[in-house]
């Protein structure tokens, strides 16, 4: 039996990530892998930091999921991958990559993981977590000033011109093919305690 591939979908500040780390950690470590969208964010060299600071980085074309979607496929053929390590305090791609083994469970989290129908195809399970938009609005502030070092002017210029329009145009309409709805995020324990309970069994399954 193949891996199951885990789709986390969500608006930017939803939960997602911590939705990926509660599942993995309710399985053995080495059951489990977390592949994040993020890290195939196109690499821009030709551009200046201020040019690459001013990308829209919430839209489908800025990320690379033709090379997602072969390494999925390459996962299924239990085939090593090399996945991208995107530095988002420069936008840029880093020299190194990280290994990633084919395991029982493979999650993928971001975004955009349920708008592209080529992605989509290679989900055997897609949840999309639903949380209130201040919510996710005081969850990225936080975020971006803590960790990638941004000011909350530039976080606020870029929450009107591509955060907010682009989950209005791709990510809230992309719940629509979710399997299963996770309101509130980490916080919802019966849906944390289903999934891990499901992954358990695929785990037991793949077990010679």
């Amino acid at each position: 039996m193949g891996p199951l591939i885990i789709g986390i979908a969500g608006g930017s500040g939803s939960g997602k990530t911590t939705i990926a780390q509660k599942i993995a950690a309710a399985v053995p470590s080495e059951a489990v892998s977390i592949i994040e969208h993020d890290a195939y964010y196109r690499d821009r060299p030709d551009l200046t930091f201020e040019e690459r600071s001013q990308l829209n980085f919430d839209h489908p074309e800025s990320l690379e999921t033709e090379l997602l979607i072969e390494h999925l496929r390459q996962l299924r053929e239990r085939t090593p991958i090399m996945v991208p390590v995107y530095d988002f305090k420069t936008h840029r791609r880093q020299a190194e990559h990280r290994r990633v083994e084919t395991t029982p469970v493979i999650i993928v989290e971001g975004i955009l993981t349920l708008v592209e129908p080529q992605l989509r195809a290679q989900l055997d399970a897609k949840i999309y977590v639903d949380t209130d938009a201040d919510i996710r609005a005081f969850r990225r502030i936080r975020r971006d000033i803590e960790q990638r070092g941004r000011t909350f002017d530039s976080i606020r210029e870029q929450y009107y011109r591509s955060v907010r329009p682009m989950h209005v145009e791709y990510v809230e309409p992309s719940k629509r093919w979710a399997d299963l709805i996770i309101p509130e995020g980490g916080e919802n324990r019966v849906a944390l305690d289903m999934i891990a309970s499901k992954l358990r069994s695929v785990i037991l399954e793949n077990v010679p």
